[in-house]
């Protein structure tokens, strides 16, 4: 993932000698982030973050800590002290207050959750076995859905992808324990390997939870049958990113032809919502093997995955023994991970996931200024101005796309900060009994939250991020970018910085955004977010011939030995760091800082500016990590964001005077040329 010790002298370029390795006076860059004895030609990660990485080395519990991580981290720190200054006061009876400071009082009981054991379960468990037949297994299987347990499938509402403004209930494959189907289906060894560790954790999991041994035993084997044929059944990652690929509205006669074996109007029946007419069947083939399974497979097999999909969404709210054993299996033998999440840290992520705007309110409220939102929206109005220029230049583009492509863009919905509106949590009940009772009345009041929405018109004013989360987002059907308070803090955001440290951090990503409005997914949708196309077809072609350039670039990137890049699963998230990279170097050449092209210690503004989206990225990963995300993350690992995205740059290379022979130069005929 890292590291070259070299050194090496560009003619004209001053950088090892005219730098001196200490924290710079000027906010944004510091110098002890970077490696000086590497030269950036060479290796630009490690010349821009080997510094930051050797200051930062891999806390036990994390399988990769980098910059989003350590600004995370910090993020937490500020809203434990804000949910702990809840806990030590007194509120009304049913405030969202005093729901905040419930939730995370049971969430911390370790004494009263490791007496318990799987007891809050056992009641659960106990009902799936007095299942009877079939029909009743169909009525239960909604009753765990409504709850926040998914065996076989996930249902969702969200917008109409061929009619946007209305929102739609959707199907999506799901029901493997080890998420990703290659787990299943692969013949790597590693994976082979992976699967036995597995079926080793499922029966120890069995285990804790009251079975014999036979019965685990047997147990653990139902599940990696009926998993086996749901992985099989299941779209690979890069036939997730069609969007026509899983698209299927129908109604529910349709449903039932398709997937007969299976009496859908019970379960919707029992779903407690008659009125539901029509879904979007995202995976007809998957949701046709489901109904096969449930006809075909034993009561009592299915009875075990049931009870398997439930220990395993309840562990983490269980004793530490079931939380622990869980963690061994999908943080340390998955990813690499030493030790478990601090659990104040664990129950602050229920508290975000249950009453996650409430908390958001307090944290706008403390720590993201009205300034602070006021500079964000002329970065956006910047970024957005340089891609309609850069739109408008295009030479593989026809006007009439143009002109449509130009459109989407004036009518992108901008959220920064926080939203205008709060979410109203009162009918949420949270109560002393169990952590776990909890977590399913918040996966209730969601799930109501959401089938109350089925058949109505979309809210585009509804954020899909919390406030406090460190990242950003692009939504398609509602054409939107959003980005939370979190991110707006240092690295990404900096009010005291320079503008190339601004445009080269959250610049990048305010662009990145932008771009996935017009990636191989996102370009699908039109500006009123319908899945619709309109482009015409020799700019499609073209559009195809120069993403190929990235997706082939990628997919020759060795990221472990015998592991390889998936160009086609990370296609657009490259696209989007390459036209963020574009775009926002476009917007920061209009600045009158870039203009009087004044150096920082020893830096010119380009420099920095690509310095500071280097920095972005800085993390140490372990290689169990590297190996899940290439298998399961459509975004390409943090050293390839930077060493992979930064050659395919004309700024880039003129900015560090790269030429033929440098390792990080590649030549302008084989760079890709998008946005």
């Amino acid at each position: 993932m890292k590291k070259v010790v070299f050194t090496l002298i560009i003619t004209g370029l001053c950088m090892s000698s005219c730098i001196d390795k200490k924290t710079s006076g000027v906010p944004g860059i510091d110098l002890t982030d970077l490696d000086t004895t590497m030269s950036p030609a060479q290796d630009f990660y490690q010349y821009a973050c080997g510094g930051w990485i050797e200051k930062n080395p891999l806390p036990a519990e994390y399988a990769r800590y980098g910059s989003f991580d350590q600004l995370a981290e910090n993020t937490q720190k500020q809203l434990r002290e804000l949910v702990l200054e809840l806990e030590g006061s007194t509120h009304p009876e049913g405030s969202v207050a005093q729901k905040m400071a419930l939730l995370y009082h049971t969430a911390m009981d370790s004494t009263k959750l490791n007496a318990e054991g799987a007891e809050p379960i056992r009641k659960d468990l106990e009902q799936i076995q007095t299942l009877e037949n079939k029909e009743a297994l169909t009525t239960h299987l909604a009753s765990m859905q409504k709850r926040g347990v998914f065996p076989f499938f996930v249902l969702y509402v969200g917008a109409d992808d061929m009619n946007a403004s209305m929102n739609l209930l959707h199907t999506y494959q799901s029901g493997l324990g080890m998420g990703e189907r290659e787990y299943y289906l692969s013949q790597d060894e590693r994976k082979k390997e992976l699967r036995l560790n597995y079926l080793q954790h499922v029966e120890k999991m069995f285990a804790l939870a009251g079975y014999t041994s036979t019965e685990a035993k047997k147990a653990a084997s139902d599940v990696m049958a009926i998993e086996n044929r749901l992985a099989a059944a299941s779209l690979s990652q890069e036939e997730l990113r069609d969007p026509y690929k899983n698209y299927h509205k129908m109604s529910l006669e349709e449903l039932s032809k398709l997937a007969p074996q299976m009496d859908w109007k019970l379960y919707f029946e029992s779903l407690g919502n008659k009125e539901i007419k029509e879904l979007n069947v995202a995976q007809e083939k998957f949701i046709s093997e489901v109904a096969a399974i449930i006809k075909e497979t034993e009561l009592d097999v299915l009875k075990n995955y049931l009870s398997w999909n439930l220990i395993n969404s309840a562990a983490n709210f269980l004793s530490d023994e079931l939380a622990l054993q869980n963690f061994d299996f999908y943080g340390r033998t998955l990813s690499g991970s030493e030790e478990m999440r601090a659990r104040w840290k664990r129950a602050l992520g229920v508290i975000n996931g249950s009453l996650g705007e409430a908390l958001g309110q307090l944290y706008v409220e403390k720590y993201f200024p009205p300034q602070a939102k006021e500079r964000m929206l002329k970065l956006v109005d910047n970024l957005q101005l340089s891609l309609g220029e850069r739109i408008n230049s295009l030479e593989w583009m026809s006007e009439e796309t143009k002109e449509k492509a130009l459109e989407k863009l004036s009518t992108f919905h901008v959220k920064i900060g926080y939203p205008d509106k709060w979410k109203d949590y009162s009918s949420l009940e949270v109560k002393e009994d169990s952590y776990w009772e909890n977590v399913c009345r918040a996966s209730l009041f969601a799930f109501n939250e959401g089938m109350h929405k089925v058949g109505k018109p979309v809210d585009k004013e509804e954020w899909l991020m919390n406030p406090q989360t460190v990242n950003a987002y692009y939504n398609p059907t509602t054409n939107e970018i959003c980005f939370p308070a979190g991110i707006l803090q240092p690295p990404f955001f900096n009010m005291n910085a320079d503008d190339a440290v601004n445009y080269g951090a959250i610049g990048v990503v305010i662009g990145h955004e932008m771009t996935h409005g017009f990636d191989d997914q996102g370009r699908q949708y039109d500006k009123e977010g319908n899945l619709s196309n309109w482009w015409k077809s020799e700019d499609a072609e073209n559009f195809a011939a120069r993403t190929a350039v990235l997706e082939n670039y990628f997919n020759q990137i060795e990221v472990a030995p015998g592991t390889y890049a998936n160009g086609k699963f990370t296609l657009g998230e490259n696209i989007a760091d390459h036209g963020g990279l574009q775009v926002s170097f476009n917007a920061y050449t209009k600045t009158e800082e870039y203009k009087l092209n004044n150096n920082i210690d020893g830096l010119t503004p380009a420099q920095r500016f690509f310095i500071a989206y280097a920095h972005v990225w800085a993390n140490n990963i372990r290689e169990q990590e590297i190996l899940r995300r290439t298998a399961e993350d459509p975004h390409s690992l943090g050293y390839w964001r930077v060493n992979g995205a930064l050659p395919h740059i004309d700024a880039f290379v003129e900015a560090f005077k790269l030429k033929e022979g440098d390792a990080m130069y590649l030549p302008k005929e084989q760079r890709a040329s998008i946005w």
